[in-house]
């Protein structure tokens, strides 16, 4: 047995064991999605249910399981506090039970060295390899937090794919860990639907070959990406790395030929999705995993040419500004990473960013394009920043336009049957005389 393997067996316990570390009054960070450790956050809850640890702090980004700082009856033992959230998160977040924390995902990272007290951070991690490292796969922030951290607890998982470039940790860094072979989380597939395919072939039309995309997260970016399948050369440089990618990648549309910067390699800071996309990143030198203030930094990404940038949006209004994390006050989600991606790609010589969306919601009732965002929206890429917007009737260039072109330019793409009012709103407001 070598040094390395005697260091693990040393550090090696079981959950409960690994649990029974954690003190009152710490603060638990962890990166994104599958990286969060979810059964070694269970048994550090059932600690704080049965009175054995109290003002403990779970810090996380994109919850895609149930976590016990989103449960209502630990309330006041352990308090989540969400940089972008998910669907457990956005529940106990709206009832009051736990906190958002604003940010670009992009100063993730420094706002985690600057801010945060970090008693230990937790993860996922694949199975230590011969020189002694573990591989947390997703490296937006994992740099960041092992680097911070007064305590490094490991959640040893065979099914957790290996990156490469991503944030490797030394057992020798490793207070404790344990192993738990159980499958990762996966995505729902996208939802194909006559709507965002008529969305998608907007934008896929305006994509030419050779262009380096980012697709953000929902069913729109998912039909573009179906509807690139067409196109040659394509390059990636994203953040969320899909299944989508994946399958472009497969097909041949995409083989980062014509990259400006990591040429033949696709770029990513996390990866989540089917268990076909963990096998295929697993151990895949072509995809590389880098911490987010470095994929999303905007001169980074300005640097491939024809950067195109898809994301979705919630709201519209007839300045430009884009909420895509609320329905008026009510949290959905976070920034993320769509205003470093819109950002990023105006700046790219020949790039463009979209904000897509449908129409109308509530079965046809409201109008996604509005004179103004509902009372409490959160703006999430501003009237500055703001390049393309898409819906199903067409699309509006806004970047280099006066407010009174961008309500028309709006106006037009709305579902016809809100078309009048919304040239009626936009007279009230003297935006169109």
């Amino acid at each position: 047995m070598n040094r390395f393997n005697e260091l693990y067996q040393k550090k090696l316990m079981t959950i409960g064991q690994l649990a029974s570390l954690a003190e009152s009054g710490w603060n638990f960070c962890s990166d994104i999605g599958i990286s969060i450790p979810f059964a070694m956050y269970d048994a550090i809850g059932a600690r704080a249910r049965n009175g054995e640890i109290s003002n403990v702090t779970m810090q996380n980004f994109l919850d895609v399981s149930t976590m016990p700082c989103f449960e209502n009856d630990l309330s006041g033992k352990i308090r989540g506090i969400s940089w972008f959230t998910g669907v457990e998160g956005r529940k106990a977040i709206n009832s009051g039970h736990a906190d958002v924390m604003p940010n670009y995902f992009r100063d993730a990272p420094s706002l985690f060295r600057d801010f945060v007290d970090i008693d230990a951070y937790c993860a996922v991690a694949s199975p230590m390899d011969k020189h002694g490292y573990f591989s947390t796969c997703n490296a937006a922030c994992s740099f960041a937090l092992s680097r911070k951290a007064k305590h490094i607890f490991l959640e040893v998982n065979e099914n957790m794919p290996r990156s490469a470039y991503t944030s490797f940790i030394h057992i020798s860094q490793v207070t404790a860990l344990c192993e738990n072979h159980i499958p990762l989380a996966t995505s729902a597939p996208d939802k194909e639907d006559e709507i965002g395919t008529a969305i998608g072939r907007i934008i896929a039309d305006e994509i030419p070959n050779g262009s380096t995309i980012q697709l953000g997260i929902g069913n729109i970016p998912g039909a573009v990406g179906r509807l690139l399948k067409e196109k040659r050369n394509l390059g990636i440089h994203t953040e969320l790395f899909t299944d989508t990618m994946m399958n472009l990648l497969e097909c041949g549309a995409a083989d980062n030929s014509r990259k400006s910067i990591h040429d033949g390699r696709s770029v990513a800071t996390f990866v989540f999705g089917s268990k076909k996309l963990y096998d295929f990143v697993d151990d895949n030198p072509s995809i590389e995993m880098h911490p987010v203030d470095y994929v999303n930094d905007p001169a980074v990404i300005a640097r491939n040419q024809s950067m195109m940038s898809i994301n979705a949006a919630v709201e519209v209004d007839f300045m430009g500004q884009v909420c895509a994390e609320s329905i008026g006050s009510r949290h959905i989600s976070g920034t993320g990473g769509q205003v470093d991606f819109v950002r990023g790609a105006v700046q790219s010589s020949g790039g463009k960013s979209f904000i897509a969306f449908t129409s109308t919601a509530s079965g046809g009732k409201i109008s996604r394009i509005s004179p103004v965002l509902k009372s409490g929206a959160f703006v999430t890429t501003s009237k500055n920043d703001v390049d393309h917007v898409v819906t199903e009737y067409g699309i509006a260039k806004l970047r280099g336009k006066s407010v009174y072109q961008r309500a028309k330019a709006l106006i037009a793409i709305a579902h016809p049957n809100f078309r009048d009012e919304l040239t009626h709103e936009a007279r009230k407001l003297n935006i169109i005389v």
